[in-house]
């Protein structure tokens, strides 16, 4: 058996191992891979944002157009706290309202964004409002990450978004179960995505509550200054 000395002996020829690394070069190893490792996702970030950005804008626009059907012009609309308006002037609050014109420059209806908690995320949608119907007549959703082959039924069934073709909003939009709507301001869910299309149908509900009278109110004074005008195209 070999003693504790001679197994210490480092046989002839044997490669000097390199000494292991202090705490303070690991430190500093560890900080330069997590300083460039940072500086790549913030690069990207920074380089993807605008086209991030503009494609939501292309897609709000073609949501506009197809929650307010007939529409050739759109304008977003001002809040300044106590009534909607047109005409934006810098620091000013812009309302989540659009307003959209016709070829003949009339007035076909709104479309307001909205959002609320779905089952996995965040939901954001557009709808169109009719305030001479009081009639929601379109919905398209914008954001959603709810679960592939349930919850995204939400964007994707057919039958689902014909809930919102021509409906009422009073005296309150609820949900019921698949099979059971009697009322106009019902939402039939999605069976198995029960979650997302009350999700949904809060957001309607949400939006309307904030929005409903402001607009009304909007559609007075636009009936009594008149509608007449250019809109540029949007």
């Amino acid at each position: 058996m070999m003693t504790e000395d001679q197994r210490s002996i480092t046989p002839p020829g044997t490669p000097e191992m390199p000494p292991e690394p202090g705490p303070a070069r690991l430190i500093l190893t560890l900080g330069l891979a997590g300083f460039f490792s940072g500086l790549l996702l913030v690069s990207g970030f920074v380089l993807t944002r605008p086209v991030i950005e503009r494609n939501k804008a292309e897609a709000l626009k073609a949501a506009v157009y197809q929650v307010l059907e007939g529409c050739v012009t759109f304008e977003q609309l001002i809040w300044d706290g106590q009534v909607l308006r047109q005409g934006a002037s810098e620091g000013e609050d812009i309302a989540p309202v659009y307003i959209g014109f016709g070829k003949e420059g009339q007035v076909l209806g709104f479309a307001i964004t909205s959002e609320e908690p779905g089952f996995q995320d965040i939901i954001k949608a557009i709808y169109g409002y009719d305030p001479a119907l009081d009639q929601i007549i379109g919905m398209e959703i914008l954001e959603s990450k709810e679960t592939p082959g349930l919850g995204d039924k939400i964007f994707k069934d057919a039958r689902f978004k014909t809930n919102f073709e021509a409906l009422a909003v009073l005296p309150e939009i609820v949900s019921v179960k698949f099979g059971e709507k009697a009322n106009p301001h019902e939402v039939e869910a999605i069976t198995g995505a029960t979650i997302s299309s009350k999700a949904v149908t809060r957001l309607l509900q949400k939006g309307m509550t904030e929005w409903r009278e402001p607009i009304r109110s909007f559609v007075l004074t636009l009936k009594g200054e008149g509608t007449s005008g250019s809109h540029e195209k949007s």
